[in-house]
């Protein structure tokens, strides 16, 4: 029912309409607009029309979570488990681990692209965690895919249309790949060097929360990739000095960006993004979403914050054409 030729329709019409105007801006104000897990606001995440989707609204990135499969072939999913975006407990009902949850990494490539996805629901109470985004249904067919798919769509699409927008992958959960006996990062690194990615002139970031990993990425590892240190908890931005040894940049959560608040209660934006810019780091935060949004009374409001105030440099967005359209606007 959603066929994804409808996706490349929309591509070409909001490609003559808007990305030239799109392209000069973004050069101006030299933001960065990176689509979080794909067109994720509009359709379920990490599937490959999401992606298409967001290719159509021109980001400068697109983000890709990886996590390995049985087969060691990197799957495009956000977590290490299946039963919260996909039908695993219908189609594998007795594949669950004594913790009763399904896992990426005990399932080869030729089962997982079987499974249908779907937007993310809570795999207890079978509830949408964003209840006002793609309905669930159990028509769609929407699919799992590997990194190598998303790349040959990406570097096609490149291709066909003359743009250039880059990679954004994330090594998700590298300790849990080792305790299985995997090297994800040795995997997904010799995928990106095949596929052209080698130094940080290549238009692929790669990002990583695992403090060790992400040094051994560059140092043992060798890379020469561009490398985000993504940060989620408090205190971990006190560490900057340590993560430009071996960074280009720093992930933080939005809440990381605000200090507090003053007697009128309006924020006090902290000293991460400029100790951050500083240390010769970009800050790339996350995630800006037009349905979530918490003390921000609109999605303006939110970008506002997060592009000039706090002086982000790019930020990660399941609305992406709403971020594009706040740029150019401003």
């Amino acid at each position: 029912m959603y066929k994804i030729y409808i996706l490349f329709f929309l591509f070409f019409i909001n490609l003559t309409q808007q990305v030239n105007s799109q392209i000069k801006v973004k050069e101006k104000n030299n933001k960065l607009v990176i689509a979080h897990r794909g067109a994720s606001g509009y359709l379920p995440e990490h599937t490959i029309e999401s992606k298409v989707m967001a290719y159509a609204m021109n980001v400068d990135f697109i983000e890709q979570d990886l996590v390995l499969s049985k087969d060691d072939v990197p799957i495009v999913i956000h977590d290490i488990y299946l039963d919260d975006v996909t039908n695993i407990t219908s189609k594998f009902p007795n594949r669950s681990r004594e913790d009763g949850r399904f896992y990426v990494i005990d399932f080869s490539y030729e089962e997982l692209i079987q499974l249908t996805v779907y937007e993310r629901f809570n795999p207890k109470t079978k509830e949408q965690i964003f209840p006002d985004r793609f309905p669930l249904s159990e028509k769609s067919n929407f699919k799992l895919h590997s990194l190598q798919d998303e790349i040959e769509l990406i570097q096609g699409l490149n291709k066909s249309t003359g743009n250039n927008i880059g990679i954004y992958p994330e090594i998700k959960n590298p300790e849990f790949h080792r305790k299985n006996g995997k090297d994800i990062s040795l995997i997904v690194l010799k995928i990106l060097n095949n596929y052209g990615y080698k130094t940080k002139t290549d238009n692929c970031i790669l990002q990583c929360f695992d403090v060790d990993e992400l040094k051994r990425i560059r140092n043992d590892l060798k890379s020469k990739l561009f490398l985000t240190q993504l940060i989620g908890t408090p205190g971990q931005e006190e560490l900057l000095n340590k993560y430009a040894t071996y960074a280009d940049a720093v992930g933080p959560r939005i809440n990381l960006l605000i200090a507090g608040y003053d007697q009128e209660e309006k924020i006090i934006i902290s000293n991460l993004v400029k100790n951050a810019h500083d240390l010769g780091l970009k800050v790339h935060a996350f995630t800006f979403r037009a349905d979530h949004l918490g003390e921000f009374t609109t999605f303006n409001n939110l970008l506002e914050f997060g592009f000039y105030k706090a002086n982000v440099d790019g930020i990660f967005t399941d609305f992406p054409d709403k971020a594009i359209e706040f740029l150019k606007e401003n």
